[in-house]
């Protein structure tokens, strides 16, 4: 399973009334919140064995989909 694959997976167990793959906008337009960006950032963290710091933890990594993706690669990289 590739990266985008897991992480739409966990994103659906978050919120399943969303459509990730399709959605841009995910902070900006509200459709997450706070809590469900500390509860991404722990699920990111584990599924994908890297930690994400407070430098990290700002909206437009977490806008959409493909920005997650973007993040968590960068971060298997280091």
């Amino acid at each position: 399973m590739n990266v985008k694959e897991e992480l739409l997976e966990i994103l659906e167990e978050l919120h399943p009334d969303i459509d990730f793959a399709e959605e841009e906008q995910l902070i900006d337009d509200k459709l997450l919140d706070s809590f469900d960006v500390v509860t991404l950032v722990t699920e990111i963290g584990s599924a994908f064995d890297v930690e994400l710091t407070a430098a990290d933890m700002v909206p437009e990594n977490f806008n959409s989909v493909d920005a997650m993706v973007a993040m968590i690669e960068r971060m298997m990289e280091d």
